[in-house]
């Protein structure tokens, strides 16, 4: 069957069973937005480019497929890169179209006009131009595998405007069947040997490919080996908070017990994750040329293994398949009072520590953590803010918790819209500050379009919260670049015909929440934070004189 390039595009991406894009259109790929009008593919018109590929990313993060992002050609690349970076370093699968000029014009600067090889070769698993249309198929469909493999990540196809609008007769393609093999039986004996020599072992899970199951088969396996459970920098949803075996995890703002725990193991058991330079401290809690301790490494993607830390098993599979077998381990030892003083640590951490103000940020999260349902999704981005949801908020469930570990600001509305629009039953609440808000609220339209309900908590103290931190401590008084002029976030929020209402006091924010919940359409609650809130162990003024004294 002839068909023009987007429609050749559009019924592959039906093929591999996509059922929703993102995109901000482009004259550069009106064929592939043709191709799309007659699918059954829903197509998430974003605001911006940025936003539109994190909620791609979002995507990838909660159903493990792909997320799919369409952009037009420079700027909206460019714009898109910030989400191609967040992929990238949280291993999740996404594959971006960009719309490309015509190929028969190349190297001629014409108008907007880039190597996209050249500016995604460092961000992406895989950069690409197809410029024949009957190798679309193709092409995309290695775009699916490339992104799903191994460590899953995210992958660019440019596409030139006149290979899209040309035509083609050429069949659909599928992915093949990919059969796995099993984890071999010796490589689970000798994590369990290798467990079976430590005195003071920890395990830290993190990484791609987690499910509900493997969250059941790691608590089994701690129950069944009394081992203490760590999780990786915004993973903490691998593993049910509440249980006697979770012993917290490896953030920024990281317990110092739990720090000293990490440092006096002697055995480490990294399930999945990369074990990077957030868990160790910039590599200060474990030194890569001198870890002194055992390590076994679990990993998909064999360049992981040994990358950074040399380990003394490393085995090349996917974690949840391993924790598939570990659960039925026999006990390699006994580890009772370790784990039980590794329980003891997190529990005294969680603990609210009173921060300044009326309104109190573990008073919000305390409140959000005993009363939000435990299928509840939160996500967030980037800044101090975030330290008090990491640190009080309790995770329940495995997909409940959609957070960058690459750090990026902007992330968390973005992440909300996505996760509204895929699961429209549950609740889903983003933790934002005012910095970090600002960098996406223009989606608040594209929520209302989509009919997307998040509910949006917005920490509003009046600067770049996380830099001030940073900013006191090295150069204490002298601030410059951080402070922020606000708009009235739950106007903003009206005017784009969403519920936002103001709290000032801790008191109120629970009547605040029920209203944001009964408005039936996207939220923002506004915080007002007391400036002196920089963290939630230490007062701005603590910090300033501590470095000045």
């Amino acid at each position: 069957m002839v068909r023009h390039g987007g429609k050749i595009l559009s019924d592959q991406l039906v093929k591999l069973g996509v059922r929703r894009v993102f995109s901000v259109p482009g004259e550069s790929f009106l064929a592939a937005l043709d191709g799309l009008y007659d699918s059954d593919i829903q197509n998430v018109v974003c605001r911006q480019e940025g936003g539109a590929a994190m909620m791609a990313e979002a995507y990838g993060k909660m159903t493990g497929q792909p997320g799919v992002c369409f952009v037009t050609r420079g700027p909206g690349a460019t714009n898109a890169s910030a989400g191609i970076h967040i992929a990238m370093q949280d291993s999740t699968p996404l594959v971006l179209f960009v719309g490309q000029i015509d190929n028969r014009h190349t190297d001629r600067e014409t108008f907007q006009e880039m190597d996209y090889k050249s500016l995604f070769g460092g961000l992406a698993k895989w950069v690409a131009q197809v410029d024949h249309t009957d190798r679309l198929p193709e092409y995309i469909a290695r775009a699916f595998r490339v992104a799903t493999s191994g460590r899953p990540g995210p992958v660019v196809l440019a596409l030139p405007e006149n290979m899209l609008s040309a035509q083609a007769d050429v069949a659909d393609l599928r992915l093949p069947d990919i059969i796995l093999q099993p984890v071999p039986g010796d490589a689970i004996q000798a994590i369990m040997h290798a467990l079976g020599q430590a005195e003071k072992p920890l395990v830290v899970v993190g990484g791609p490919h987690w499910n509900r199951q493997a969250q059941a088969d790691l608590q089994a396996f701690a129950e069944r080996q009394d081992v203490p459970i760590v999780s990786g920098f915004r993973r903490q949803d691998y593993m049910d908070n509440h249980h006697s075996h979770f012993a917290g995890d490896l953030n920024v703002g990281v317990n110092p017990r739990l720090a000293a725990r990490l440092r006096a193991a002697d055995m480490l058991v990294l399930l999945g994750t990369r074990f990077g330079d957030i868990e160790t401290q910039g590599y200060t809690l474990v030194d890569p040329a001198n870890p002194q301790k055992h390590i076994v490494h679990v990993h998909a993607d064999a360049g992981e293994i040994g990358r950074v830390y040399t380990p003394d098993v490393g085995i090349v599979a996917a974690a949840p398949a391993v924790l598939r077998q570990l659960a039925d381990a026999e006990p390699a030892g006994n580890w009772a009072d370790w784990t039980a003083d590794a329980r003891a640590d997190y529990e005294a951490w969680i603990i609210p520590q009173e921060s300044p103000g009326a309104l109190k940020q573990e008073d919000v999260i305390k409140w959000l953590s005993d009363n939000l349902p435990d299928d509840a999704i939160i996500t967030n981005g980037a800044g101090n803010y975030a330290a008090w949801l990491h640190r009080y908020f309790i995770y329940k469930q495995y997909g409940t918790q959609l957070a960058p570990t690459s750090g990026s600001m902007g992330y968390g509305f973005p992440a909300a819209i996505s996760a509204a629009i895929e699961y429209p039953d549950r609740t889903v609440v983003c933790l934002a500050g005012d910095g970090c808000f600002q960098m996406t609220c223009n989606e608040l339209s594209t929520a209302v379009q989509h009919g997307a309900k998040p509910i949006v908590i917005v920490m509003n103290n009046g600067r770049y919260g996380t830099i001030r931190m940073h900013q006191e401590k090295t150069y204490p008084g002298r601030v410059s670049g951080t402070a922020l002029a606000n708009p009235d976030f739950a106007a903003l929020a009206r005017a784009y015909g969403g519920f936002g209402v103001l709290v000032t006091r801790s008191e109120d924010f629970p009547a605040a929440f029920a209203a944001a919940q009964a408005a039936g359409t996207v939220a923002v609650i506004e915080c007002k934070v007391d400036e002196e809130a920089l963290a939630t162990s230490a007062t701005l003024s603590a910090v300033r004189k501590a470095v000045l004294s």
